[in-house]
């Protein structure tokens, strides 16, 4: 499996059968989408449509099986909701031996039946970029601390060509916040069980 960063909360996850992308709203921050039409298309939260259509698109809560892929999404409260709202869906992915969250743009309370359906995680993708959009370092830890993945991806931070429609917190303040270090930054993350280590590590992907 390979991961690659593309800005905002956009990324691309490639399994031996398929491509997922995430969160695919490149065009309306200024930059192209990188949709294909073969791909698989999540989204976390209401949104419009990328310039290629994807062969699958899933952007509610519910139970999926593509490609030898499983996708669960879990219905959550989004960071701007009021309470008793349920906006944003969390999706669990499981591919490749691997099992990875995807979290987006949700409020950093989740409940115990939440996290009973998320269960045991590998890497967890959570935007840290705050200022009342999104989790903050501080909201992210408090999730992290929860999940207790093995991999931690942070995304959906300050980036001079992405035209947030709320500024976004630099990386190195969320991960002051945070209180954790990159463990290493790269370019495409290769996924290997070797990556998965006792010790929850913080994996930064330079942006494509």
């Amino acid at each position: 499996m390979e991961l690659q960063y593309y800005g905002g909360n956009c990324l691309k996850i490639s399994t031996k059968k398929a491509t997922i992308i995430v969160d695919d709203n490149l065009a309306e921050l200024g930059q192209k989408s990188i949709t294909k039409p073969e791909n698989i298309s999540l989204f976390t939260a209401a949104h419009g449509e990328p310039a290629a259509v994807a062969a699958l698109t899933i952007d509610q809560p519910g139970e999926y099986e593509v490609s030898n892929i499983s996708v669960m999404g879990v219905a959550a409260r989004a960071h701007i909701d009021v309470e008793g709202q349920a906006n944003a869906t969390i999706y669990r992915l499981l591919a490749d031996d691997f099992r990875l969250c995807v979290l987006g743009h949700v409020y950093p309370e989740l409940s115990d039946e939440q996290l009973e359906v998320i269960g045991t995680i590998d890497v967890l993708i959570i935007p840290v970029g705050g200022n009342g959009y999104t989790l903050d370092g501080i909201g992210a830890q408090k999730i992290i601390k929860k999940i207790d993945p093995k991999l931690i991806i942070p995304t959906h931070y300050a980036d001079n060509s992405l035209n947030y429609p709320v500024p976004q917190q630099p990386l190195e303040e969320a991960l002051k916040n945070l209180a954790m270090e990159a463990h290493q930054t790269v370019p495409k993350l290769k996924l290997k069980p070797a990556d998965l280590t006792d010790a929850a590590q913080l994996i930064v992907l330079e942006r494509q």
